[in-house]
Parts: C-alpha cells; sequence; structure tokens
C-alpha cells in the first residue's frame, strides 16, 4: 500500500536528531524540534487510513517512507509493530529503535533526521518548500 503525504518546510528546520524523523500538522517549528523535518502536513498518525494502520501495527511488516523535495529522494526503510496505536492527531514519527508512542509510525529504521542530505535540509529551510512523505507497506 502507498500513502503521500503533503507537507511544507520552514525556516527554523535542523534536521540534526540522531534518531528520529519527524513531520507535523503543526504550523511552526521552534530551533528545539530538531528531528522535525517538515510542518503544516496534511495528515498525521491518526488521520491514516485504517487498511495501512492494520498494515503498520504487524511486526513483519516491511516499511518504506520517502522524502520528496524537488528532484530530491531520500528513502528510509524500517519496520511495523503491534503496539503502534497510531493516534497522535499532529505528528508522525519515524524512528531508529523500537520505542513507541502514539506517535510513532514506524520503528528499527535505517536513518534519522541528521542522515538527511544536507542540500534536501537546506531545500525545507524555505518556508514555501513543498516536501511529499511517502510511505510504502509491503
Amino acid at each position: 500500500m502507498h500513502f503521500e503525504i503533503p507537507f511544507y518546510g520552514h525556516e527554523n528546520i535542523r534536521s540534526l536528531h540522531p534518531k528520529t524523523i519527524e513531520i507535523t500538522t503543526h504550523p511552526n517549528l521552534t530551533l528545539n524540534g530538531d528531528c522535525i523535518i517538515g510542518v503544516k502536513a496534511n495528515y498525521a498518525c491518526n488521520d491514516i487510513p485504517e487498511r495501512l494502520k492494520s498494515l503498520l501495527q504487524n511486526s513483519k511488516s516491511e516499511i518504506s517512507c520517502t522524502i520528496l523535495v524537488k528532484e530530491l529522494k531520500f528513502r528510509i526503510k524500517g519496520k511495523g509493530s503491534e503496539k503502534l496505536t497510531l493516534t497522535n492527531p499532529h505528528d508522525i514519527v519515524i524512528r531508529t529503535s523500537s520505542f513507541v508512542c502514539p506517535r510513532t509510525l514506524a520503528t528499527n529504521c535505517d536513518a534519522a533526521a541528521n542522515t538527511i542530505p544536507r542540500q534536501m535540509v537546506k531545500l525545507l529551510r524555505d518556508q514555501d518548500a513543498r516536501g511529499i512523505f511517502v510511505i510504502e507497506v509491503t
């Protein structure tokens, strides 16, 4: 299954966190949000279609998240978990660890915010930059 979430950049995007990547529906971002790579997202965990949620909540599922900004593409691979609740109304977080909370979309991912190419991060520092966060589950 394939699901796309449009989002926007923000001048405070730093993308420095070593364990997570986050997109949020909130329009603002402080410098403390160093894992956030996008704001004003159209969807959060709570908004994900039920069919996709059931796939994400399977520990055997392979999850691929792709960040698209202009011609740039960055892919992250992770795992599903039966512990996922996917109930947060504002955020989506993917994690390199197995930690789960209502914001968690995928665990045991092979990348974090600090591994996103700096060229992509530079583009995302423009508030008019548009990105797409693509979720695919097999």
